[in-house]
């Protein structure tokens, strides 16, 4: 089946997911925990929704929805940033049409409010695709974003998740040297909980045009200067005319694995409906605790699959189907 096949064969309408981070999240999280995050997913959700049915661009939506993700402390990306090993945030965007392939990307931002919005002008207002850290700082001042100190962008839950980052490991190298698993990038805190992954949203309009957008704070302790899969065009973020696909998880992995991207060529060369090449990927690509997406086709067709223990995640389709959920389900 042709890619020219598969996206005129649209059977459905509008469709949009999003997710606020897949990783190690147990199922005992405390509702203290878990049901901020519940209401502001669905809260983005609605908003998400709406705006579609405003007849905005599917580029609108997914900005709109992760702006709302990043202004949301517990989530990791813009308020709720994680911190590197120096006690600084690194934020780093990037968004991305289907049609077109316009993309822009943006890393290493320390007081941009919303990473997402810079990412989509660098897109409109450069002929590049990505800038970067003192570059995208001064970029953001030419075009008036909102900036705030870096210190805005700390909190207290992420500096303790900091201290217990950096204490793991120091205990890995004092007495479990043999161990593979890197805690850094998974720690979990007192309440059981982890700041791992990213935000991100994928939306098609009735007539079939797709976007992603992906916005992320990184890893817990990682090292300043490293950049992770969100901003990488066919890693963590990815969209052409079959399907719009935003990835979270641990960017390494996701990067070694193209995630984005392979979930569009499987379905452009190899036929698979988007749910079936999503899930090959997830499979059989990504090392299992590592990564998930969601995803969206040019016929309306969403999936949201992950090989973590859980993923905070939100979808809804024209024909009036909706989810919010965390764990395992059956989609």
């Amino acid at each position: 089946m042709s890619p020219q096949q598969v996206q005129f064969q649209r059977e459905m309408g509008w469709a949009i997911a999003l997710h606020g981070g897949a990783g190690d999240i147990p199922l005992s999280l405390p509702a203290e925990r878990r049901k901020p995050r519940e209401q502001a997913l669905r809260r983005c959700l609605e908003i998400g929704v709406a705006a579609l049915k405003a007849n905005r661009s599917p580029l609108d939506v997914v900005e709109l929805v992760v702006r709302e993700l990043e202004n949301n402390p517990n989530f990791n990306a813009g308020k709720g940033s994680v911190l590197t090993s120096k006690g600084t945030v690194e934020m780093e965007a990037c968004i991305m049409d289907g049609i077109t392939k316009e993309c822009g990307a943006v890393s290493g931002l320390s007081t941009v409010v919303n990473a997402i919005s810079l990412a989509r002008l660098v897109m409109e207002k450069t002929p590049h695709i990505y800038l970067a850290f003192d570059a995208a700082e001064a970029f953001a001042k030419e075009q008036g974003v909102e900036t705030l100190d870096m210190t805005h962008f700390i909190t207290p839950e992420n500096v303790e998740r900091l201290k217990q980052a950096k204490e793991a490991n120091r205990v890995q190298i004092d007495y479990t040297q043999s161990i593979q698993k890197d805690v850094s990038e998974e720690t979990p805190n007192a309440n059981g909980d982890s700041q791992i992954g990213t935000v991100g949203c994928v939306a098609v309009d009735s007539q079939g045009n797709l976007a992603t957008a992906t916005s992320t704070g990184g890893l817990v302790n990682k090292m300043a200067g490293r950049i992770g899969d969100t901003p990488i065009i066919g890693a963590g973020t990815y969209a052409n005319n079959l399907c719009a696909v935003s990835a979270t998880g641990k960017g390494e992995a996701i990067i070694r694995a193209t995630v984005a991207r392979d979930v569009a060529a499987l379905m452009e060369y190899k036929g698979l409906s988007l749910k079936e090449a999503a899930a090959y990927v997830i499979d059989e690509c990504v090392p299992k605790g590592n990564a998930g997406l969601v995803a969206v086709s040019s016929t309306g067709e969403v999936t949201m699959q992950f090989n973590t223990t859980g993923m905070f995640r939100a979808c809804a389709t024209e024909d009036g189907y909706s989810e919010v959920g965390i764990w395992h389900t059956s989609l």
